[in-house]
This record gives structure tokens, sequence and C-alpha cells, in this order.
């Protein structure tokens, strides 16, 4: 028996996010799929993050054990033969037996994108948030900058969340324009369910959607009162861009 690694991209546009669910298409039901036709086996995916639906990546990571004589390094290959347009295996290698994406230490970059242009852009609907009024990138930093550091996120996170214990940590938040596209780029240890999405709300907010101010953000932050933090952006303007292991010595590829 081996632990397999796959580094997965896809456009979650027509998926119901990526963790299994009776009666809808997912990421983690199509891998399912295709790898137990690939090999003959009941195989069942161990994602590292449970994308929502909506939500894109470029650097997912699933892993799974299977006795197949395919060389670890080959089912990228195999299996992108198999899979959709909007899904793709980026790479694949060997991890050690006891492996376990979830439960040792990550450091993940989700992008989160706006367009912030007077009319919507029909092309980019599936792939960014549209907003209106002008946003000011240098209130978004100053807001943003509040966020870095370890912190309790309670207020930043769904009531749907489940986590054993809501501190994270921030290591970056950048804020940048590009045309008419602003990015967000966060880095931390980990993220709670819709945190990234309710930190690009509050930013927007900050920036000019809303009123809030630094100050209101760090109330936010030391009362965990969600009320107090901005609105939780739509998924399409999400994109998880990379995962990092220092178990594994390095990124995923």
């Amino acid at each position: 028996m081996k632990r397999v690694l796959l580094k997965v991209a896809y456009d979650g546009t027509n998926y119901h996010g990526w963790q299994v669910q009776p009666g809808a298409v997912t990421i983690e039901g199509v891998l399912n799929e295709k790898l137990s036709k690939l090999t003959g086996e009941d195989i069942t995916v161990i994602g590292a993050s449970r994308t929502d639906a909506g939500v894109h990546a470029l650097g997912n990571v699933a892993v799974f054990d299977t006795l197949s004589s395919i060389p670890p390094e080959r089912f990228s290959y195999a299996l992108n033969t198999m899979l959709p347009d909007d899904i793709s295996c980026d790479g694949s290698f060997e991890v050690p037996e006891g492996f376990h994406p979830r439960k040792t230490d990550t450091e993940k970059t989700y992008e989160y994108t706006i367009i912030n242009t007077e009319f919507p852009v029909p092309g980019r609907r599936n792939y960014a948030w549209h907003v209106r009024p002008k946003l000011d990138v240098d209130k978004m930093r100053a807001a943003a900058s509040v966020l870095i550091g370890p912190h309790d996120f309670r207020g930043f996170c769904s009531s749907k969340t489940q986590a054993g214990s809501t501190v994270r940590t921030i290591y970056s938040i950048s804020v940048y324009s590009e045309g008419n596209e602003i990015k967000i780029v966060v880095r931390g240890d980990g993220f709670l369910y819709n945190m990234v999405r309710i930190i690009a709300g509050t930013l927007a907010n900050a920036g000019g959607l809303g009123k809030l101010t630094p100050g209101d953000v760090q109330r936010a932050l030391d009362t965990k009162d969600r009320s107090l933090a901005g609105l939780t952006a739509p998924p399409q303007g999400l994109c998880l861009a990379e995962i990092y292991f220092p178990e594994l010595d390095g990124d995923v590829m």
C-alpha cells in the first residue's frame, strides 16, 4: 500500500464545492470516481482544503491510498486523460504513509479578485466579484494590516464553522491593483469557514463599499462579533493559489 499525493487545479463554477455531497457533483466526488475506475479499487481521497461551491483552485492537494502498480508520478498523466476539462491534476508523487494534509502544519495562500468597474464584465463574472464604487487600495491595506498575526478570528468566520479552535495566524495580506482589478492575497497557517471571503468583504467595506475603518476591524477582532466585520464576499472571486507543507520540506510540486 502506498499513499499518493495529487496537486489539483479546478474551475469551481460547475461544482458544489470540494466535499462529497448526496445528489451533488463535487470535485472530491469526481476524483474518487476517476481514481476508482483507474485503479480498480474503491478510492476515497483526503483533501487539504474543502473549498466552497464556485471557488477555484490552482493548488489544492489530495492524497489517497492504493495498491496499484502505477508509479506515483504517473498518476497525474493517467488521471488527466479521464478528468473533465475544468479539473486538472498538476502533479503526483508518493508521500509517507501517515501523511494527512489536514493534520499537519501548512501555509495556505488564497487570492481574491475584485473587478472595480462601473459596469460588470461578463467574461469575468465567474472569476471575480464586481464592485461598482471606486475602492481606495490604500485604505484596504490599512485595514488589512490589523489582521496580520495570530488572532482569534471568531468574528471573521461563518456560524457554520465547526473548528475546535478559531485561533489562526495570518502571515501576510497584500492588496494591489492591476488595471480595473484589485487582488487580495492572503497567506496563513489555515483558515476558518468563509474566513477569506469575510476578509475580502471587510477590506472592500473599508475601501469604500462601506464605512469600516481600521479601528472597526480591530473591534471586530477584539469582540469576536461577526456583525462588526464586513460582508461575506461572493465565492467566485476566491482561488486557492498554493499550499506549502513544511513536513514535506517544500511546496508540493
